[in-house]
């Protein structure tokens, strides 16, 4: 939990304004239960598809999180957020199916788009669990950058796996901003 307020107060440094915030694909919520930690007054809400871990998030939050049990390639709502993130799920749909999941992130969001994964420059599929087609690395903020021109790239940062403060996976986000909300 430390590396994720560490991370998120970083993130959150680029910000202002966040009293809603939806996660794409969860898990278990601790992303949420930083997000809780930092803004107290912030609405939360998770779409996850796996009925365990969304048991797991509503215990871990407290009730103080409206949890979907939905899969993300078939969200749709009209509400919206003012920071709509995915962290390490991007990397598992298929490039197919990124399209679906682009438009989930900018249709829900109000201001800020939040991009943490792993970065590559050209597409690859990686190995994953002794699996193929399961992990992908490619440049996602390039991607969702070239589909919706009203976005902005409003900061970045990497995390090398052996820095001994963070110590994490090579791993990249983005924070982009819708530019008519400035």
């Amino acid at each position: 939990l430390a590396n994720q307020l560490n991370y998120f107060s970083n993130i959150l440094n680029n910000t202002s304004n966040i009293w809603t915030i939806l996660e794409l694909w969860a898990n278990i919520g601790m992303n949420l239960v930083a997000l809780n930690l930092l803004l107290p007054e912030s609405k939360l809400t998770a779409i996850e598809i796996n009925r365990l871990a969304c048991e797991k998030i509503e215990k871990n939050l407290w009730n103080k999180v409206n949890v979907i049990n939905w899969s993300i390639l078939d969200y749709s709502s009209d509400s919206k957020y003012d920071l709509v993130f995915t962290k390490w799920v991007l990397i598992h749909i298929n490039p197919n199916e990124l399209d679906k999941v682009y438009e989930v992130m900018y249709n829900s969001s109000n201001r800020y788009i939040l991009l943490w994964e792993y970065y590559n420059p050209k597409p690859v599929s990686i190995e994953y669990r002794w699996y193929n087609d399961k992990l992908f690395k490619r440049d996602f903020c390039w991607d969702i950058l070239n589909k919706y021109p009203d976005l902005e790239l409003k900061s970045y940062w990497f995390n090398y796996h052996w820095d001994n403060n963070f110590q994490q996976d090579d791993i990249t986000w983005f924070l982009l901003e819708k530019k008519h909300i400035i």
